[in-house]
């Protein structure tokens, strides 16, 4: 007869080392949450940026329709200035649409600028500005991050 009168318990729970294991799985997993989470507000930032291009571009052709006339005769017509908040509201009607137009666009986005080509009717109105900040993947040190919104319409 076995000197012990009660048989083996067997054991139940989970070991440090099942835990440990455990832990590190929910540790890397949480780490590319977070990766996924920084490239989210990087996107959402570049396209934050690309609507108020839209929008300032839409203002501008909604003001050359208004002055149509000027408009025609290439009063708008300009290439890519440097970006500036302080540019003179002055002028004919045409120079203070753009003057307006410009300054608003180095407040609004990064380096902002912007360029509007004229062909019988059709205006093609360039935004540019410096999208460094929503840029996801690392690219070469002489990248300079200009990203170019381009705005076709008729007046």
């Amino acid at each position: 007869m076995p000197m012990f009168s009660h048989p083996f318990r067997k054991e139940t729970g989970a070991t440090l080392i099942e835990v440990l294991v455990a832990m590190v799985v929910l540790a890397i997993g949480l780490l590319g949450l977070a990766g996924l989470q920084a490239t989210s507000i990087q996107s959402n930032h570049s396209a934050y940026y690309r609507s108020q291009a839209t929008l300032l571009a839409s203002d501008l052709a909604d003001r050359m329709r208004a002055n149509r006339t000027e408009a025609l005769t290439n009063a708008y017509v300009i290439d890519f200035p440097t970006s500036s908040t302080s540019n003179s509201v002055t002028g004919t009607s045409a120079e203070k649409d753009i003057a307006e137009w410009l300054n608003q666009l180095a407040q609004t986005l990064p380096e902002g600028t912007g360029k509007i080509e004229k062909d019988g009717t059709l205006v093609t109105i360039s935004i540019r500005w410096n999208d460094t900040r929503g840029q996801i993947k690392a690219s070469g040190d002489n990248d300079t991050h200009n990203e170019t919104f381009a705005y076709r319409t008729e007046i």
